[in-house]
């Protein structure tokens, strides 16, 4: 673990061809922890908090605010290039960080994400619960259980409790103008699935297929709109299918990481 001079926590493990990872809302860096022990035996995979989960949550944000702080990340660890990993908002931020600083980048992976906007109708949906968690101490509980329920699949809930009932407690300790601020940093963005034709490197779209929060198609869209850009499906994953179902999604990233630094695949555990 590693602290930078913002304060924000680093997990950063292995040597080699560097993997950034970049987490969802809601999510901390502990979510990529599958991908660190799968990965880490030729790869140097990093995974960080974004503002939400720092001190830095205080304010307003936006998107271009996480690209630049991913940049300097990557400079403050002497990272010059890697793949980028964003789930789902982090998505949402690794597309645009490809946008803007596509020499840093070695190839682009989207989990459970997008590149399109959000609909007005999606937008007041996420407005409502901006509200409901305004100037809350905490997140409240019955939050907390709505957003499990749209976030994990039904499959997740009955076979993977003790996995859902950890981020309902996580997500139950964050002060409500974090969840607030973070919602709000992506709520209203535009999208720039118009300008992904300038992002002419591998890319690699994983989706649960039982995604409710971000439905394959629009993942599917996303993909169609980068030159070098292919989807893979997870059965029976939600949103998080990088947590649901570690060793499918593990495979398919060990093999898009072969093919982008010509490493020899190995066997996953």
């Amino acid at each position: 673990m590693y602290r930078h001079r913002t304060d924000t926590l680093v997990d950063d493990r292995g040597d080699g061809p560097v993997v950034l990872c970049l987490h969802g809302s809601l999510m901390d860096r502990t979510m990529f922890a599958p991908q660190m022990e799968a990965l880490s035996d030729h790869y140097r995979v990093v995974s960080y908090d974004l503002r939400a989960r720092t001190d830095r949550w205080q304010g307003s944000y936006d998107l271009d605010d996480l690209v630049a702080d991913c940049r300097v990340v990557m400079d403050t660890l002497d990272i010059d290039s890697c793949v980028l990993v964003g789930m789902s908002m982090g998505g949402f931020v690794a597309v645009r960080f490809a946008l803007a600083y596509p020499e840093r980048l070695d190839g682009l992976v989207l989990i459970d994400s997008m590149a399109e906007a959000y609909t007005e109708e999606e937008r007041e949906e996420y407005g409502g619960l901006v509200e409901g968690v305004r100037g809350a101490d905490r997140m409240p509980l019955e939050v907390a259980e709505m957003a499990a329920d749209l976030m994990f699949s039904e499959r997740a809930h009955e076979e993977q409790a003790d996995l859902v009932q950890h981020w309902i407690d996580r997500w139950h300790t964050y002060p409500g103008d974090a969840v607030a601020a973070e919602i709000e940093s992506w709520r209203t963005e535009p999208g720039v699935a118009d300008e992904l034709g300038a992002v002419d490197i591998p890319a690699l779209a994983i989706h649960g297929e039982d995604d409710q929060s971000i439905p394959p198609e629009r993942a599917r869209r996303t993909v169609d709109a980068l030159p070098q850009g292919r989807m893979e499906l997870i059965p029976g994953a939600g949103h998080p299918s990088n947590l649901e179902r570690p060793e499918a999604v593990n495979a398919r990233l060990r093999e898009f990481l072969g093919e982008v630094y010509e490493v020899a695949p190995a066997a996953d555990d």
